[in-house]
């Protein structure tokens, strides 16, 4: 089994070691994740290639780097296994219209989340550090709302067509980035993910790879930017901001989202603003 560096991922979320398991550590690792450890897609922007694999992905976020689903819940769930917790991983799907009908088809060749079930003083959570905008804290297994900051989450019970049973998450109708998520019951392993995410990582139509997107949750908003507009929401109030020069945007980069682009070069970096900026400008022209 392979390891990881805990004192170093610990330094990255800003956090004491937490010592024995406990609902009180669990709930202060998750607030500490979606604060200090951005959601991106930043890296394929960089033309930069990743794997799934949890222990790769720690790795990178020990170093200072970030990712999506597959890397953020992936690495969390190896520190938190690694820590004393009892955490399984489950296949889910992101969906933003509405599913046809009552019943939601298998998540067979659509897993394009991967979620965490964490046990702590022998109780289940609902675990999530990959949702963007979504949790900051985990929330209980149970059927029914909470209220996190400025939005209120649905966790509900489901079953799917082919009989097996899941868990439904609503997310608030304040937030813009999707609509909900189903995940299964059943324990997943990496081979279930592995498709899905070289989809995500190369194809055209593929969400990521269409836009640079950065998401940091914190306990009253959300910080959002997409390509060059930087937005930050509460659920009440939204200001946006349109950045325009190149030191600007690296510098909400870095301290926004506390992305300092380790190892990336001048070079690389220009290449990167250049592909931002012409798809912003692109952008722009669309809405008149």
């Amino acid at each position: 089994m392979a390891n990881i560096d805990v004192q170093g991922y610990l330094r990255r979320l800003g956090t004491e070691h937490p010592g024995k398991p406990t609902i009180e550590g669990l709930f202060a690792l998750h607030r500490a994740h979606v604060e200090r450890v951005a959601y991106t897609s930043l890296q394929l922007h960089l033309g930069q290639r990743t794997t799934p694999d949890p222990y790769d992905s720690a790795a990178r976020i020990v170093a200072g780097e970030s990712g999506y689903c597959y890397h953020l819940n992936g690495a969390f769930g190896a520190l938190l296994e690694t820590l004393g917790y009892d955490v399984t991983t489950h296949r889910g799907r992101v969906w933003r219209a509405a599913p046809e009908g009552k019943g939601l088809g298998p998540i067979t060749d659509e897993p394009n989340h991967i979620v965490l079930l964490v046990e702590a003083e022998n109780t289940l959570y609902y675990c999530d550090a990959g949702l963007g905008d979504g949790l900051h804290e985990p929330l209980l297994c149970v059927p029914g709302e909470t209220t996190q900051g400025p939005y209120t989450y649905k966790l509900e019970r489901t079953r799917f067509e082919n009989g097996a049973s899941g868990w439904s998450f609503t997310h608030d109708p304040k937030a813009d980035s999707f609509t909900g998520m189903v995940f299964e019951e059943r324990i997943a392993s990496l081979p279930d993910f592995l498709a899905r995410h070289e989809w995500m990582e190369t194809d055209p139509e593929s969400g990521f790879v269409k836009n640079l997107d950065v998401y940091r949750r914190d306990a009253t908003g959300v910080d959002h930017l997409r390509g060059c507009v930087l937005t930050r929401s509460d659920g009440t109030t939204v200001t946006k901001r349109e950045i325009t020069d190149s030191e600007e945007w690296f510098d909400a980069l870095a301290d926004v989202f506390g992305l300092r682009l380790p190892g990336v070069g001048d070079v690389a970096q220009e290449r990167l603003w250049k592909r931002v900026w012409e798809h912003h400008v692109a952008w722009a022209a669309q809405q008149g």
